[in-house]
């Protein structure tokens, strides 16, 4: 907000112009009537005038008014009329540093949003969204003139104080506007509208200013209207982002479309073509070209090399029905060559962001290609305007006056009947968003991840089943004590998206005690890629002593799993775990149901009337054993002091310990004590080395379930140079039969070798 506009007296030269400076005959070639500067320039002209009514409005919102009365003509206009009288008299005096009234600025963003067919409380709060911020205006003096509901759209966009926030202030403004939008999507709309219009007059600032401001909206703005689906907005962002940050590649682009300006091209031969057979088929149907915008233009460049006459716009085929959609796709293909390769169906299946239409490419006899999009007049609307085509969100679904605020500002649609959500403004994207951004209070983290999130640009749908045990094919256990919350139903991620991703999405912090997971009905690995309509069902530990490993950060793309799992690994330094720590006895719980090894004192564990403890040299601290060697008696062990007061107990030989005496961390002393230094019920992780061969799994997992152990875990890396190696984690009933174990399973014929995990580094991480 605040932005300032370029001088009208200093005009640009055409070699210099950007999409700003393309005037109203470029706008309205381009097929972007709404958007259209005519307007515009009478509300600066009526906006030097001041705020004399005629015919009960003032004259700078007559064309404002009539925008609006043409997408909704009951609309009450003495609103309007009060929001703006507020607005010019509280900004009267302040100027744009290209010297217009201050005024002109919330007039045009209402205008953007009037054109888009936003409903009076949205214009209404347009026209005082900078109100709060800028004059003495307060938001209680908006909310007891205008209501609750125009007072949140208001307070939604208003900064936060530079002088209170000092270099967090951008950061936590998009913060606080996100949380905003979460419970009305209405703010966002605003803030997209606004700036627009500061993009479009971004000429009067230093060329650094500009783009600074212009990467803020390539890297959130442009993605965020993306989402809400408001392409309208988006499209002409794009184009001014790219004349600012790449000027040279713009300049080239521009003049190609120009250079094509008022030729009659392929498309208009094959428009009237698709005319003519639609209407011999009786499909009541309006047969439109539609020019790509610049960056558009620009892609198509970069990927096909050069740029015809057909791809400089798209075939727009607008009818009345979803039924008529499909019966102009079906006489397309049968009286034109179709390219299979390009049809999508957005109708069946819509985009995350409300978009539908079917997209189809065909050939005429010449080989001209025109891609042809079908659709409704109402998609359409919703294509070109996304959320703001669907009017008030919030207003009830009884036929009840939609104008009527909602109760303490907008907190969310009306819920149906059955306890669903009514409202379509809330996509699981936003969802995650904020639910990530609460546990990441540091700016400098939620500006990175936010950027990050709204990097990805597309969404997939995967259908979730319980987690838990499964029988794994004989590689996992049968019992489960997972600590999540969901598990069932539907969940939405970014494109690219692994099953640590759609861990994090259903369980949370739950998440870290994932061990594995099925995809479509087969064991994968946690890195394993989703795609689009995959049924996942996750593996949890049987107790809630696995963690995260440090390898699945490669695996996320998601903020909220990456913060989950660097916090976990910060909490505790140093334990690379694989499958989670370890605890002596863990999973047999004591008489007061906690894990032996669990609390103060000693680990402990019990084989009849024996008893095996760790005791250590820090007198009265926690002991854990690590999981990623899984020391178990008669090993030699030692310890590292973690947060907490725990100790964390490691073989001697583990990787771990020498990385940690490496960086200068003590170590703790720590021995086994106990009567035949047994124990039962322990965890450990043995690496099968073997010449690759059919059957080895099955024989491998039969020879340990003869020695009575409990597959909890397994991995098999891929082949290489006919070697391959298996990963088991086991639980053994009693550490004693260890050797014998591993004497079986090297007896398996093709295995080579068996170690202890933590004598050698595995080749590939991998986890199942």
């Amino acid at each position: 907000m605040s932005a300032e506009a370029t001088n009208p007296g200093n005009p640009v030269a055409p070699a210099q112009a950007g999409p700003s400076d393309l005037g109203e005959a470029s706008h309205r070639r381009r097929g972007r009537p709404r958007l259209e500067l005519r307007g515009l320039r009478r509300i600066g002209r009526a906006a030097l005038l001041g705020p004399a009514p005629r015919d009960g409005l003032p004259d700078a919102l007559e064309h404002v008014a009539k925008v609006h009365r043409a997408h909704h003509p009951d609309a009450d206009l003495d609103t309007l009329s009060r929001a703006y009288a507020l607005a010019e008299s509280s900004h009267r005096g302040q100027l744009r540093k290209s010297g217009e009234p201050y005024i002109t600025h919330p007039l045009a963003v209402t205008l953007i949003l009037a054109e888009l067919g936003a409903e009076t409380t949205t214009l209404t709060a347009s026209l005082l969204h900078d109100t709060v911020e800028d004059t003495e205006v307060t938001l209680d003096q908006v909310s007891s003139e205008f209501g609750k509901e125009v007072c949140y759209l208001v307070d939604g966009v208003t900064k936060l104080e530079k002088v209170d926030y000092g270099a967090a202030a951008e950061p936590e403004t998009f913060r606080k506007m996100l949380v905003a939008t979460g419970n009305d999507v209405r703010v966002m709309s605003i803030k997209l509208a606004d700036r627009l219009h500061n993009m479009r007059t971004l000429g009067v600032m230093r060329p650094e200013k500009q783009a600074r401001i212009a990467k803020v909206t390539r890297d959130v703005l442009i993605p965020l209207a993306e989402r809400l689906g408001v392409q309208a907005l988006k499209t002409e962002l794009e184009d001014l982002v790219f004349a600012i940050l790449h000027p040279e590649e713009y300049a080239t682009t521009r003049a190609l479309v120009l250079g094509h300006a008022g030729r009659a091209g392929p498309l208009d031969a094959i428009a009237e073509r698709v005319r003519t057979v639609l209407g011999e088929a009786d499909i009541d149907a309006e047969v439109l070209i539609r020019p790509r915008h610049f960056v558009s233009v620009h892609r198509v460049r970069l990927a096909r090399g050069t740029v015809t006459g057909a791809d400089l716009g798209r075939l727009l085929v607008l009818v009345a029905e979803d039924a008529d959609c499909y019966a102009v796709l079906g006489e397309l293909h049968t009286c034109f060559t179709p390219v299979v390769s390009e049809f999508k169906d957005f109708i069946a299946a819509p985009k995350f962001n409300l978009y539908q239409s079917l997209h189809t490419a065909v050939s005429d006899e010449d080989g001209a290609i025109a891609e042809t999009l079908i659709r409704t007049h109402r998609m359409h609307r919703v294509a070109e305007a996304g959320v703001i085509a669907l009017g008030n969100p919030y207003a009830p679904a009884d036929g009840s006056d939609p104008s009527a605020p909602v109760p303490d500002g907008a907190q969310g649609a009306q819920p149906a009947e059955d306890g669903e959500r009514v409202d379509p403004t809330q996509p699981g994207w936003l969802c995650r968003l904020l639910e990530w951004q609460r546990a990441t209070p540091d700016p400098d983290t939620f500006w990175t991840s936010l950027r990050d999130d709204l990097a990805q640009d597309r969404e997939i749908t995967v259908f979730c089943t319980e987690g838990g045990f499964g029988d794994g094919g004989g590689t996992v256990a049968t019992d489960r004590a997972g600590t999540g919350t969901g598990g069932t139903g539907t969940v939405g991620l970014p494109a690219g998206a692994s099953c640590v991703d759609a861990a994090y999405a259903l369980y949370g912090e739950g998440a870290h005690h994932c061990i594995g997971a099925r995809v479509n009905g087969r064991l994968a690995t946690l890195s394993t890629a989703l795609s689009d309509g995959d049924s996942l069902h996750l593996l949890m530990a049987p107790d809630s002593a696995a963690g995260p490993s440090p390898d699945w950060l490669d695996h996320t793309r998601t903020p909220a799993a990456r913060l989950a799992i660097s916090r976990w690994l910060a909490a505790h330094p140093g334990e690379e775990t694989g499958t989670g720590e370890g605890q002596v006895g863990a999973g047999t719980p004591n008489a007061a149901g906690e894990p032996r090894g669990a609390g103060a004192g000693p680990a402990a564990g019990r084989h009849g009337g024996d008893i095996a403890t760790l005791s250590t040299d820090l007198p009265g601290a926690t002991v854990r054993l690590a999981g990623c060697c899984t020391p178990v008696p008669p090993d030699n062990v030692t310890g590292f002091a973690v947060r907490g007061g725990i100790v964390t107990v490691h073989r001697a030989l583990c990787p771990v310990v020498a990385r940690m005496a490496a960086s200068g961390r003590q170590p703790v002393g720590a021995r086994w004590r106990g009567a035949g230094n047994r124990v039962q019920g322990c965890r450990v992780t043995l690496l099968a080395e073997a010449f690759t061969r059919p059957h080895l799994l099955a024989d491998l997992t039969e020879a340990i379930a003869a020695e009575g152990a409990a597959v909890v875990a397994a991995a098999v890396e891929p082949p290489r140079e006919q070697r391959v190696r298996h990963t088991y984690t086991l639980h053994l009933p009693d550490a004693a039969k260890l050797p014998s174990l591993m004497r079986a399973m090297r007896q398996v014929p093709g295995v080579f070798d068996v170690l202890r995990a933590g004598r050698a580094q595995p080749r590939v991480a991998a986890r199942s």
